[in-house]
């Protein structure tokens, strides 16, 4: 070859520099695919990198990648010498490397460490078997050259041992082989050198030693660990325990080698001799260590060690190693002072590390006959650092809560589960624990710290999950139980404990007063003063934002659960809560006390308190009218305001604020059921005015998508209400919604018209029979819309839209009325069958697909008879019967996906109602002149025929799967 610097192209090189502009970007990328693709172009990238010819970094990894595309993709198809260069080409450059006074960067080596594991990889087993032995001989103990060959050790490990990874079979068999003959040819030279590394560079180059701390971890879990488990290794890595800068390499990689999978009984001797030497060396004395990181490290040690020890007890016990089973308890139990320590440290992370062995030896407790004294003990140390570890501290900010505050929430989660444990262990124990937490702070709540307030207050809500009762049944059932918790909230519902001046406080009181909301059945006495609580600037009223938010929910349902106790203060709370039902203005200002999310639980509590009420029809008419009207006079307001808005930021206000008072109208409605109807309320002319104010929105000319979404949500309410009262305003409120529509107007306009359909069936067969073809002809006009190649969300929006037509076709023929679709003439009829036909067979969507052929069963049980329609037997024949066996036999119907398989269950169903409905005639038909023309042998032919004639629907459903399995093979 001639001067190489000369073959590259230095122009496209140019544009490897991040700063280039796009012009050399774009020539560079060319540049690369070229070198790609050509069979010896890239072979100027090799001899760059072997005679180091550009010092340019950008250039130097282009190349690297360039070889890497080569190993990766092409290895095969290269020449013995083409594969050659790129070993020798390898070789050099890490040759290079050992001269060098600087390493290079360490993208670069990272990215060379890549390019000679693929290379291991694809030639270990058959052409460069001396690969670590060329290495190692090279590089001795040269730093530069020790940093690749470990840098290389971890990309191999991704390659072939990690588990993150998905691999093909094929890759699983070939990384097999590699490791069986790495065991066998090269392992042990591995090992050695990794010693001679860690002893030759811990003190002179720290970072090294780390990295090959990192290499032995994740190599452990494969080797022989006699290698690394003996006296020479164990000492290097305790020496390196007590270097600050290799610490908590030497931790980890001693986690990786006490998590190494192994006969339980070789396990326990392998902990504690690990154990007996840490402690002797004085690492179980946390309280002096300084060091929180490192801590960190060593907690999740003693954890993986704690946890080893729990497993290899489980298999024990299964195997019945009575002797064993009573050593490894022994070894569980003198590591829990250690893990007690750890779990009640103050840093979190610490404390978190070695919370999954907490979980373990409890589980292990659980298992025993009977506890010592010690282990009850035990079970109250862990107690007590649980209750101590929830508490808040001091820098929590609760006004703004960032990633530390998200971590100790995360970390309050396993502390519950740890709680909740120690429940299954010793519910006694735990009971009265909390109770002497509680009664004790409760007693001091004017004075104690909010995080004491707080983590007694959430202790007591804990118990609620921790100790289960069917249905919050706590106050019932097991005595103990029963009137400890009691003692519990009356204490805290009379001790004015609800004023404490604290966010957490406050939050925590009222989760907890609802959570135990059947206690107030118990003793209704006390649901004045937390009524009260809730109304005023304890909850409702608070000056936090995040309390008055969640307070409206949670009334809301404490509201529902006590509405049969509240009947002498319904109207008292309603007056109180009027300032916060009222509408808040577009142009307002001000910010209101709740957002409109919580208004819509303000709402429907106002509704369950007039609805189940006692007192006569007339108050609780009034009561309701007084309730809605305000939203109905403000909603035509805003309504004639809308229109003459010019500014669109404003519009989209007051849209939003129409939208809120429809939902708001909406949600008094969810207090009304079986027992309390509208009617017997006497709210039935009411919902009715509302109707007649809400539905004017839908001809809107401005923000239609808003309100005719708000709208048609509160009709599927009124369906449900009013019932047939609601029929006269449907024609009216259709012929709005189908004017001017997009696929997602109807998308969510069918559903309505399907739960009318259903609903009351006979009733509106004249208004479906008029409503029906412009709403089909509106579906099939946004379905020919045309629309670009690659819109993903307007396919996916015509996909729904296809699937809800089918659904809507669906619920006409499943309701019985006939004469909906019979009375559309013929023209119009055999344009929706062909449409249904179309979805069978032609898109591959088989949740549509199964539909269709659930539509094309009924139709041919309606219609397929002697007295059906005219002139459908014919279209049976012509069009369904290939139906069932075109869609089936697309390359896109997948038979082992399970939606599928339901769809051609549903085909079967077809074929079983056609030879229903047209008998000896239809068999005739698919023998003599359907399944010849599939080429379909004889015998099989009268195979399928005499399935078909089966009583029994499943065996042809069974057969049709192996049938279409055969013909698609």
């Amino acid at each position: 070859m001639a001067c190489q610097s000369a073959v590259m192209d230095e122009q496209a090189l140019l544009g490897l520099n991040p700063n280039a502009d796009a012009r050399y970007r774009q020539r560079a990328m060319a540049y690369f695919e070229q070198l790609k693709e050509s069979q010896d172009a890239w072979e100027v990238c090799a001899e760059a990198l072997a005679k180091g010819i550009y010092s340019d970094d950008h250039v130097k990894f282009f190349c690297f990648q360039v070889l890497e595309h080569q190993i990766k993709f092409r290895h095969a198809g290269l020449s013995a010498a083409q594969q050659q260069l790129i070993r020798e080409t390898l070789m050099k450059w890490l040759q290079v490397q050992l001269m060098n006074a600087q390493p290079e960067k360490p993208f670069i080596r990272n990215k060379a460490a890549q390019v000679l594991a693929l290379t291991f990889v694809m030639e270990y087993l058959t052409l460069w078997p001396k690969f670590f032995f060329d290495i190692l001989s090279l590089v001795g103990l040269n730093p530069h050259g020790v940093d690749v060959y470990l840098r290389t050790l971890m990309a191999i490990d991704a390659e072939v041992v990690d588990r993150d990874i998905l691999h093909s079979p094929e890759e699983t068999r070939r990384n097999t082989l590699i490791k069986d003959s790495m065991r066998e040819q090269c392992i042990p030279s591995l090992v050695e050198s990794w010693f001679q590394i860690l002893q030759t560079y811990q003190l002179t180059h720290p970072e090294l030693t780390c990295q090959c701390l990192e290499v032995v971890g994740a190599y452990v879990s494969w080797i022989d660990l006699n290698l690394i488990a003996n006296d020479r290794f164990v000492n290097v890595l305790l020496s390196q325990m007590s270097v600050e800068e290799l610490r908590e390499e030497a931790c980890d990689c001693l986690f990786e080698i006490v998590n190494k999978g192994m006969d339980p009984v070789d396990k326990t001797k392998l902990v504690e001799s690990l154990c007996q030497v840490l402690q002797s060396a004085g690492f179980f004395n946390v309280d002096q260590e300084e060091d929180v990181d490192f801590l960190a490290k060593f907690s999740r040690l003693v954890n993986g060690m704690g946890q080893s020890l729990v497993l290899s007890w489980t298999k024990l016990v299964k195997a019945g190693n009575v002797k064993e089973v009573a050593e490894t308890l022994q070894a569980v139990e003198a590591k829990v002072p250690l893990m007690l320590q750890l779990l009640v440290h103050e840093d979190d992370d610490i404390s978190a590390n070695i919370v999954g062995f907490c979980y373990e030896y409890l589980h292990v407790l659980k298992q025993l006959p009977q506890l010592t004294d010690q282990q009850k003990a035990n079970i109250e140390a862990v107690m007590l650092a649980v209750m101590k570890k929830l508490t808040y501290d001091d820098e929590y900010n609760f006004e703004n809560e960032g990633e530390d505050e998200a971590m100790f929430v995360e970390y309050r989660k396993q502390l519950k589960m740890l709680l909740d444990r120690l429940a299954q262990v010793s519910p006694e124990l735990l009971l009265e624990a909390v109770r002497r937490v509680f009664n004790n702070t409760m007693q001091v709540w004017q004075t104690a710290a909010f995080m004491e307030v707080e983590v007694a207050i959430r202790l007591l809500y804990m118990l609620g999950e921790a100790l289960p009762a069917s249905h919050g049944a706590h106050f019932s059932g097991d005595t103990a139980k029963t009137s400890a918790l009691q003692d519990m909230m009356q204490t805290l519902v009379s001790c004015g404990v609800s004023s404490y001046q604290h966010t957490s406080v406050s939050l925590e009181f009222f989760e907890t007063v609802v959570r135990y909301d059947k206690f107030f059945i118990v003793e209704p006495q006390h649901i004045p003063n937390v009524l009260m609580a809730f109304l005023d600037q304890r909850g409702l009223r608070h000056n936090s934002p995040k309390v008055r938010s969640r307070v409206a929910y949670l009334f809301s349902r404490f509201i529902k659960t006590l509405h049969k106790h509240m009947n002498a203060f319904v109207e008292d709370i309603l007056t109180r809560i009027q300032d916060l039902l009222e509408l808040a203005p577009p142009e307002n200002g001000f910010p209101a006390l709740l957002t409109s999310d919580d208004q819509l639980f303000m709402f429907e509590s106002a509704g369950v308190l007039i609805v189940n009420g006692e007192s006569p029809v007339e108050r609780k008419q009034a009561l309701m009218r007084s309730l809605l009207a305000p939203l109905m006079d403000a909603f035509r307001l805003l309504l004639n305001k809308l229109p003459l808005e010019t500014d669109e930021e404003r519009q989209v206000a007051i849209a939003d604020c129409l939208s809120h008072a429809v939902g708001f109208a909406s949600r008094t409605s969810k207090a009304f059921s079986n027992k309390q109807t509208v009617k017997q309320c006497g709210c039935t002319e009411v919902y009715r005015d509302c109707l007649q104010t809400f539905l004017p929105a839908l001809s809107c000319p401005v923000q239609r998508g808003v309100l005719r979404s708000s709208v048609r949500s509160f009709l599927h309410r009124m369906i449900i209400c009013l019932e047939e009262e609601v029929l006269p305003f449907v024609p009216a409120a259709s012929e709005h919604m189908l004017k001017d529509c997009e696929a997602k107007d109807l998308q969510e306009f069918i559903p309505l018209i399907s739960q009318i359909t259903a609903k009351f069936k006979r009733q509106v067969s004249p208004f479906l029979q008029q409503v029906f073809m412009p709403l089909v002809l509106a579906i099939f006009e946004v379905l020919a819309r045309p629309a670009e190649d690659n819109d993903q969300a307007a396919a996916l929006e015509k996909q729904m839209l296809r699937r809800s037509y089918f659904s809507f076709i669906q619920a006409i023929t499943g309701s019985g009325m006939n004469e909906v679709m019979a009375n559309q003439g013929a023209e119009n009829i055999e344009r929706v069958v062909f449409t249904i036909i179309q979805g069978a067979v032609d898109f591959p969507d088989p949740v549509a697909q199964k539909t269709c052929f659930i539509i094309l069963s009924k139709l041919v049980e309606l219609w397929g008879g002697k007295d059906g329609m005219v002139g459908f037997p014919d279209f049976i024949y012509k069009h369904i019967v290939p139906a069932c066996f075109l869609a089936p036999l697309k390359p896109t119907f997948d038979l082992s996906d399970a939606q599928t398989v339901l769809t051609l269950s549903e085909c079967a169903v077809t074929l079983k109602m056609i030879h229903l409905k047209r008998g000896p005639e239809f068999i005739q038909f698919l023998q003599q002149e359907y399944l010849p023309s599939l080429q379909v042998t004889l015998e099989i032919s009268q195979e399928l025929c005499q399935v078909l004639q089966q009583p029994d629907v499943k065996v042809l459903k069974n057969y049709i799967k192996a049938f279409f399995q055969r013909a698609k093979l």
